[in-house]
């Protein structure tokens, strides 16, 4: 697998918003956030934005699972 997001989804559930609204603020596509939800890689860049979002660092949003 490699990498979990399990941590953003927590956040999520903190801040009261849905996959929906991180989409619409990070302005990212569905296809993005389906790949988050299957522990799939997504870009940098999309991270990056993640982390602006919820002034955060990496290991906020996501976990590293070793193989």
């Amino acid at each position: 697998m490699g990498f979990s997001y399990d941590p953003l989804w927590k956040l999520l559930i903190d801040k009261k918003m849905t996959k929906e609204d991180l989409r619409i603020e990070i302005k990212t596509s569905p296809a993005t956030i389906a790949k988050m939800g299957k522990g799939e890689n997504v870009s940098m860049d999309v991270l990056n934005r993640i982390c602006n979002l919820f002034d955060c660092d990496l290991s906020d949003i996501v976990r590293h699972i070793k193989d």
